[in-house]
C-alpha cells in the first residue's frame, strides 16, 4: 500500500510540476522520483531485515539508487541543455 500511495503522489506532483517544464527536464525528474522511491523501498527492507549487515548492505543500495538517479537526471538535463532545449 505505501508503494501504490508514494507512486500516486510521484505522479501527481510530477504532473503538477510539468506545466512550465521542458519534456526533458519531466524526463530528468521522473528519474529521480523513480529512484527516490526505489530508495525508500530498500530502505524500508532494510528496516525490516533481522541481520545488521543484510540492514547495512540495503541501506548503502539505496544510498547508491539514489545517487544513481541524480547521476542519470543530470545527463538527461545536460543534453537538453547542449541542444539549447533547456526550459531555464
Amino acid at each position: 500500500m505505501k508503494v501504490t500511495t508514494a507512486l500516486g503522489v510521484a505522479i501527481g506532483l510530477t504532473s503538477l510540476a510539468a506545466c512550465n517544464q521542458s519534456a526533458e527536464e519531466q524526463r530528468a525528474d521522473n528519474i529521480e522520483a523513480n529512484a527516490e522511491m526505489r530508495a525508500d523501498n530498500l530502505e524500508e527492507a532494510a528496516d525490516d531485515t533481522s541481520t545488521e549487515a543484510r540492514e547495512d548492505a540495503l541501506e548503502n543500495q539505496a544510498d547508491l539508487t539514489r545517487e544513481a538517479g541524480e547521476r542519470n537526471a543530470d545527463i538527461v538535463r545536460d543534453g537538453a541543455d547542449a541542444d539549447g532545449n533547456s526550459a531555464n
